[in-house]
């Protein structure tokens, strides 16, 4: 796996796709076995648990220093925490929450503050895909202007 810090020259989009919105059962089996397997030194608590899976999958559309258009998809947990915060606070309405996820990510985020994406690369993709790298995380300051040194 490896980790960058990248500032894209531009976001062009924020794309919201659904998605499957249930686990592959097959692969939970797969996980449940793999975490039974404990050492002997290890607690015998069964610290496995299923978390609830994101409905949607969130990505942007940039350009680097380039000019050279990517789409990235965003596998961070503060964008589906802010998912489900907001599904819970519209009473169930997911086309409001995810109006106010590309609110705050793209019209927020994108457009306002300096954003840089963390990225990572996961095992499965490092070295067969063109470009291995997914958005693990964003970081989103104010945008300092230049004082007048004179």
């Amino acid at each position: 796996t490896s980790l960058a810090v990248f500032k894209p020259a531009k976001v062009k989009n924020f794309i919201i796709e659904e998605v499957e919105r249930e686990w592959d059962q097959n692969k939970i089996r797969k996980l449940k076995a793999k975490s039974e397997q404990l050492d002997f030194f290890e607690n015998s608590e069964d610290p496995f648990k299923v978390v609830t899976k994101l409905p949607y999958k969130f990505s942007y559309v940039f350009e680097d220093s380039q000019g050279y258009e990517s789409t990235m998809m965003i596998e961070d947990w503060e964008i589906g925490a802010l998912y489900w915060r907001l599904v819970s606070k519209y009473e169930g309405d997911e086309l409001k929450a995810i109006e106010d996820v590309k609110l705050k990510y793209f019209n927020d985020f994108a457009k306002t503050k300096d954003l840089y994406f963390y990225l990572g690369t996961t095992q499965l993709h490092h070295f067969v895909s063109k470009n291995p790298f997914i958005i693990i995380g964003t970081f989103h300051p104010k945008v300092d202007t230049q004082l007048n040194l004179f």
